[in-house]
């Protein structure tokens, strides 16, 4: 079952994710984005299905929390495959994060297409295991980690950063409140 693409669309519209396993030019990839985005956000979820056809291409999608997981197959590929290759990477990603949200693909968007790449290549399915994806995944951060540690610049520490984003923001409030 050859994948056309494969992409992740917040519910306000918003691309979050997208890879291509067919050479289509940037134009067309936003026209594609742009027309597939809104025929899928339009669609009332409890009396429709999750399949779609647009132009030579069976749409195939479905919604998890705010984001929307979706994947462009052959008009003779089998969708509910699909739909399962969809609900096994949102499982992977939630055991990889815990439970995922729209942040932890927006904060750590190489991570999400590692575990993609683990499971897709070229368009075709490699590796439904989730327990090969994740052993992967935790290999990979591991040696981050280590190639990290080897330059010297540790962990970064995003709960200091965003608050020190906020103090700036207070005491910038107060300077023009004076």
């Amino acid at each position: 079952m050859p994948i056309k693409y494969f992409f992740l669309v917040s519910r306000q519209g918003k691309l979050r994710m997208a890879k291509w396993y067919t050479t289509t030019s940037n134009k067309q990839k936003q026209s594609t984005i742009k027309q597939i985005t809104n025929l899928v956000l339009t669609r009332k979820p409890a009396k429709q299905c999750n399949f779609i056809e647009h132009n030579d291409t069976k749409v195939v999608y479905r919604k998890y929390a705010s984001l929307y997981f979706i994947s462009g197959i052959g008009l003779d590929d089998n969708e509910l495959v699909m739909l399962e290759v969809i609900h096994r990477y949102v499982e992977v990603l939630d055991r990889f994060f815990g439970n995922v949200c729209e942040l932890d693909l927006i904060f750590n968007f190489q991570k999400a297409y590692f575990a993609l790449d683990e499971m897709v290549m070229a368009g075709e399915v490699q590796e439904s295991s989730k327990k090969v994806v994740l052993r992967c995944l935790t290999q990979q951060d591991e040696r981050e980690a280590v190639e990290n540690a080897e330059r010297g610049w540790g962990d970064v520490n995003l709960e200091g950063v965003a608050r020190t984003a906020l103090l700036s923001v207070q005491e910038l409030k107060q300077a023009f409140t004076r």
